[in-house]
């Protein structure tokens, strides 16, 4: 789109009215939704205009519609899921980037975003206490995380067989046999179909959901070939966490990839007072045989 000068004037300043009304209610507002999404698609789902719309308009009934439906997840007294408010450097960078409308896949085209993507990996490694030189990838959420570190696990206990899968693809490729504890989040699953790597070997956990590293040793003795261990930083229900240091060691006995699903609690390395809690977990960027190339690191 080539916009005139002033043409997002009226919209955006529609847009920034609507948002400070939003925020400037959530201290009082009712934290769940007034309306079902039934409700609302019925609303939404009107006849498709005959003619354009000014933009203004546009944010004004999308405001308008919305409303009913929104959850007030920001306001503090939400306590779904982990998920916080936004902050106000980071709204209001949202804003800018929408603005900037650049293709962030693109390093030489624009390299601003690169750059700053480059800056927020490092401080991200240097808070929790990672290798310096670990890779960095930003997601859309845990899934597609675990997606790809899964993925980076699989590429390397396959060409350590012999096996290019990305040359090769999984058909007739070696079994690989994926360990998880018996209380791993649900989305672990999910990325391990994904995959094509079928089903994990459940390990057996504690009360509190900690994989047994006992458990664990012995199950990765029944078989033999490529194998991924996959740890937890934090139990969805309980907030416990897998005993890195000694699961990783059985995990290095096997020549096993290292895999860390630390959506609910990675950050307890940012915390002098909790980071006790994923103790070893940098001790999983290199697993297997030592000789090999430095693999990806999978945290």
């Amino acid at each position: 789109m080539s916009a005139q000068p002033g043409a997002y004037d009226e919209a955006l300043g529609r847009a920034r009215e609507h948002a400070l009304a939003w925020l400037g209610s959530l201290g009082t507002r009712p934290v769940g939704p007034r309306a079902d999404a039934d409700t609302l698609a019925e609303l939404f789902s009107g006849p498709l205009p005959e003619s354009p719309t000014p933009a203004a308009s546009v944010v004004d009934e999308l405001a308008a519609l919305a409303e009913p439906g929104l959850m007030a997840m920001p306001s503090g007294r939400f306590f779904g899921w982990v998920i916080g408010g936004t902050l106000p450097a980071a709204l209001a960078a949202d804003w800018l980037v929408s603005a900037w409308d650049q293709n962030a896949a693109m390093r030489f085209a624009t390299p601003a975003t690169a750059a700053a993507e480059e800056a927020a990996g490092a401080w991200v490694l240097d808070l929790l206490g990672l290798p310096s030189g670990s890779d960095v990838g930003f997601t859309t959420g845990a899934t597609m995380a675990n997606f790809v570190g899964l993925a980076a696990g699989r590429q390397w206990v396959l060409e350590r067989v012999g096996w290019n899968v990305s040359r090769d693809g999984l058909s007739g490729s070696p079994r690989v046999r994926v360990f998880v504890g018996e209380e791993r989040h649900a989305v672990m699953d999910l990325a391990l179909r994904y995959l094509g790597l079928g089903e994990p070997i459940a390990v057996a956990a504690d009360a509190q959901g900690r994989l047994d590293p006992r458990a664990l040793a012995a199950a990765m003795q029944d078989g033999e070939g490529p194998a991924i261990v996959c740890l937890q930083a934090g139990n969805l229900h309980s907030g416990a966490f897998d005993p890195m240091t000694a699961a990783i060691r059985v995990a290095r006995e096997h020549h096993a990839w290292v895999h860390v699903d630390g959506a609910f609690g990675l950050w307890a390395a940012a915390s002098p007072t909790y980071r006790g809690l994923v103790a070893g977990v940098e001790r999983g960027r290199l697993v297997g045989d030592r000789r090999a190339q430095d693999p990806q690191r999978a945290l």
